[in-house]
């Protein structure tokens, strides 16, 4: 055996006397070290005497107080621990942390690792009570006489102070530096602490306790992690030289880093070794066998999960990357909270849609295409619950942009700037539905352009030929020839066809954009609106209107203008999960939810963690929502912009769709549902490029001087691709629900 149970004694060679002339030398030294004992030993025994000494009044029970409180820090103030993210079965997908900490048990601790960390850093941990003062006397006499620096704190008292720094004051360098100070009265502190703990806790219990806070470098922390981040293996199964190199490293884990100093974790590793022989507690000739053995480290770097979101992987990192942020939003946590707590947090993806809905959208626009985006996010409808089961893009989540990479958040962000287009003539009709200026089946007309009389105050030209009886005019064309359904055109043709001055004179009956700008927040584009027009945070000391204004402040009415008339176009940045769970309202009878990715979250100890959530709500009547589901219904039939992509796949399911494509081919979406599944595909430029963006078919999609995307193509071929994948043999076609009348023909105010 290699570790020996029982004791041995070896004898020890004292040195030889020197000249005569150092004798007085040394009897000098060795009466002011004398003296020097007498002295701190009576400090340190009034120290620890100091709180019952009557004398001491205030002073002693400030003391008492303050080591009180930091043994209830000790006992209250958790370690941080590992958060790891699943899919929807329960599968883990990522991990959150700040420190890498698999916590053990004291029975997890085996042999070699107790004796070779009391052998080197506390060889009488199981004689002392938490303060070894033989070590305490000769290390303060050894440094305050000029001697080589010694340490002498026991196993307790270095629990205590790395509890204090790697826990309590983790993020604050100040309790952190306090907890480090080279003072008497920090260490007479430390050791009161450590008396206190010797009173509460077994020896193993404090081993244990040590071993699961320690550092061990590169944000490992306690051996747990240690064991498999440097051997792959656990605390119980450590071999000698192992646990002789850990225990080795917790002295300076930075300078005995064994991938940047291997020399010097070797030496340290052996001096431990040597040490357990010191200690009876390894034979000599086999510390010599494990002193020749490499430290066998996992090769280049420890082996340890990422910190973040980019463990979850290329393909579910947008998705892990939503949880945090969701939770981070809605639930109040802070993100120390979150990478430190130790959650189970269960979420919604389906991992095989998710693929799915990766391998169209990266059909469609390659991982690598310079300036282009694709994405496409997936909820399923519900009157309790809008849970979140793919996002996706051609792009991997990561940080090698050279291989396509990112980390922004694609598919939930409002990183479109380029708009959705026509998609949001939806919110146009919704309005004029909820307000009785029309229904699906009301007349319209279709002329091959439109000047606005609320916009421009009237004209029929384009542009107008006489002078707006407004500051401004609107006038717009359409980017197709409609002459074949210019007769007999319905509010629902028009949806499958898409005029822009067919909704843009439907807007004039609104009478402003403020019903359209008002429904999109309601069916779902709620941060959307919220952000300003370039797409990120308003801030009200903005000079400029563009940043210190929503998009709902910014286009809609405002000193006598009714607003941009363009809003029903989509000209302005969005969310492409808002834009689907758009679907998702209208497919959930007209409530809107929260898209959510969570199932569930539990603690570090297994208990339900409550997430507060924003309520569903009843956004639209039930029946408006029915009937505008089938005034979106005939998109992917014969002379719907999507009907090629539907086609293409063979696509035979009742389903909602509408497309848009913005000015200048900047960018294009699809959004759309079943009644089981709904969500929004977008193909916009990111990052750069000059002109729009050209669409030669699947993998040709790119930036070029003069752009031919529309909506029917990348984007509606990215969701006919991924939805006839998922829902095929695993869903029932479903029929959409029926109209009501009171919104076929013209509403009801």
């Amino acid at each position: 055996m290699s570790l020996i149970p029982h004791s041995r004694r070896h004898g020890v060679t004292g040195a030889r006397s020197g000249p005569g002339s150092l004798a007085l030398v040394r009897k000098a030294d060795g009466l002011f070290k004398l003296i020097g004992l007498c002295l701190l030993a009576g400090v340190l025994v009034a120290g620890m005497l100091f709180p019952v000494v009557g004398a001491a009044g205030v002073m002693s029970n400030q003391a008492s107080e303050t080591v009180e409180k930091t043994s209830s820090d000790l006992a209250d103030i958790p370690p941080p621990l590992v958060t790891t993210v699943t899919d929807s079965t329960g599968k883990p997908i990522a991990t959150l942390y700040d420190q890498y900490r698999l916590p053990i048990n004291e029975n997890q601790i085996n042999e070699a690792m107790k004796w070779a960390l009391v052998s080197v850093e506390d060889k009488r941990f199981y004689e002392h009570h938490g303060v070894d003062w033989q070590g305490t006397l000769r290390a303060a006499v050894s440094n305050t006489t000029g001697a080589d620096t010694q340490g002498a704190s026991t196993l307790t008292q270095q629990y205590t102070k790395n509890y204090l720094i790697n826990v309590v004051y983790r993020n604050d360098p100040i309790g952190q530096k306090k907890a480090q100070e080279q003072s008497i009265a920090r260490k007479l502190k430390e050791a009161r602490i450590a008396i206190q703990l010797e009173t509460k806790l077994t020896k193993q219990q404090i081993l244990a306790g040590y071993l699961n806070i320690v550092e061990f470098s590169r944000q490992i922390f306690g051996i747990g992690a240690a064991a498999h981040a440097y051997f792959d293996t656990t605390p119980e199964k450590l071999t000698v030289p192992q646990a002789a190199l850990l225990a080795g490293l917790v002295n300076n884990p930075i300078n005995n880093d064994p991938w940047r100093h291997p020399d010097k974790a070797t030496t340290r590793r052996n001096l431990v070794l040597d040490r357990m022989v010191d200690n009876k507690k390894l034979a000599q000739a086999d510390a010599d066998r494990f002193k020749a053995e490499p430290l066998g480290v996992v090769p280049d770097t420890p082996k340890k999960p990422p910190a973040n979101c980019i463990g979850a992987g290329p393909e579910a990192g947008f998705f892990c990357q939503y949880v945090e942020d969701y939770l981070l939003k809605a639930s109040g946590m802070t993100k120390d909270q979150l990478y430190t707590g130790g959650y189970t947090i269960k979420s919604t993806l389906d991992e095989r849609a998710n693929h799915e809905a990766k391998v169209s959208a990266e059909a469609q626009v390659k991982k690598t295409q310079p300036y282009v985006a694709n994405t496409l996010s997936l909820v399923k409808p519900g009157k309790d619950r809008h849970e979140v089961v793919a996002l996706a893009s051609n792009r991997d989540y990561g940080q090698n942009q050279d291989a396509g990479q990112t980390t922004y958040a694609l598919p939930t962000g409002v990183y479109n700037t380029g708009g959705a287009g026509s998609t949001y003539k939806i919110f146009t009709t919704a309005a004029a539905l909820d307000k009785g200026v029309a229904g699906i089946f009301t007349p319209v007309q279709v002329p091959e352009t439109y000047v606005s009389r609320v916009y421009s105050g009237g004209g029929e030209n384009c542009p107008p030929t006489g002078p707006p009886l407004r500051s401004r005019w609107y006038c717009v064309g359409n980017a197709a020839d409609y002459s074949r359904i210019a007769q007999g055109a319905t509010v629902q043709t028009a949806l499958a066809t898409s005029p822009n001055t067919t909704f843009v004179e439907l807007e004039d009956r609104l009478g402003s954009t403020a019903p359209g700008i008002d429904m999109a927040k309601r069916l779902g584009m709620r941060d959307t609106m919220a952000s300003n027009v370039g797409g990120g945070t308003v801030d009200p000391k903005a000079d400029k209107a563009e940043k210190s204004q929503s998009q709902a402040e910014y286009y809609g009415p405002r000193g006598g203008w009714p607003g941009f008339g363009a809003f029903t176009l989509g000209f302005s940045p969005l969310s492409g999960l808002e834009l689907g769970n758009v679907a998702a309202t209208i497919l959930s009878g007209g409530v809107w939810c929260p898209p959510t990715p969570i199932a569930g979250v539990t603690d570090r100890n297994g208990k339900p963690v409550p997430v507060k959530e924003a309520p569903c709500e009843q956004a639209v009547p039930e029946a408006l929502a029915n009937t505008l589901a089938v005034g979106m219904s005939k998109d992917d039939q014969p002379g719907g912009t999507s009907f090629a992509a539907a086609n293409g796949v063979g696509w035979n399911r009742p389903m909602i769709g509408k497309t848009g494509t913005t000015q200048g081919n900047v960018s294009a979406t699809f959004v759309g549902g079943t009644p089981q599944l709904a969500g929004a595909a977008m193909t916009f430029k990111f990052g750069g490029g000059q002109g729009g963006i050209c669409d030669a078919g699947p993998g040709n999609v790119r930036v070029c001087p003069s752009g031919n995307i529309f909506g029917g193509k990348s984007p509606a071929r990215t969701w006919f691709g991924a939805m006839k994948n998922i829902l095929d043999g695993s869903q029932p076609v479903m029929q959409l629900p029926p109209p009501d009348p009171k919104y076929m023909g013209g509403g009801a105010r």
